[in-house]
């Protein structure tokens, strides 16, 4: 597949059950010079503590750190969604919201990935990873309706492939991918478009 140049804004990743894991293949696998912004949403108890971020910052060479309300959208970090808030991109940052959960959820995967897609149309990559339930559907099809580019977790290699199922069947998603592979294409896409 022909890939047009852009110049990416930012990358959406919305995984459930099994989602450390993968996040930890994918962000150690991402080289210290990934400038474009990662923003994830793993789905996790509204009590949960800094264990994830800590457990995840082991494996990336990126710094890695939870939303605050307003946070600038800088380039080289990955930004990950607080217990029990939905994260919204908006321009050049992030807003925290405690509407109602969404597909059961809050953070929400769809709210996260339809803002991206909102603010930056085209200039955003969507990745669905492993998950139990089919939350990221809806904001992966408007990803894909802006012009953006979606990449899913080979079914077979998640620890629960309802959620890229459910995504590879409702949109016509530019990749499927192993959680390695994955992260290579994201290089390959971020770092092209910046030449």
């Amino acid at each position: 597949m022909k890939t047009k140049q852009v110049s990416f804004k930012i990358v959406v990743i919305g995984t459930s059950l099994g989602g450390l894991s993968a996040l930890k293949i994918i962000l150690g696998n991402l080289p210290a010079d990934f400038l474009v912004p990662i923003a994830i949403v793993q789905h996790r108890h509204k009590e949960s503590n800094n264990t994830l971020l800590e457990l995840l910052q082991e494996s990336a060479l990126l710094p890695i750190r939870e939303v605050e309300d307003k946070d600038e959208i800088l380039s080289g970090h990955i930004y990950l969604a607080p217990a029990d808030y939905h994260l919204l991109v908006e321009l050049d940052h992030f807003a925290l919201s405690t509407d109602q959960p969404v597909s059961y959820a809050r953070p929400s995967i769809d709210v996260l990935f339809e803002s991206a897609a909102d603010v930056y149309n085209e200039e955003v990559i969507g990745v669905i990873l492993t998950g139990a339930n089919q939350d990221g559907v809806q904001g992966l099809k408007k990803i894909k309706a802006r012009g953006g580019l979606t990449i899913v977790q080979e079914p077979a290699t998640a620890q629960s492939d309802i959620m890229p199922e459910a995504a590879i069947s409702a949109v016509a998603v530019d990749w499927i991918l192993t959680l390695s592979n994955i992260a290579s294409q994201m290089v390959k896409l971020c770092h092209s478009s910046r030449k």
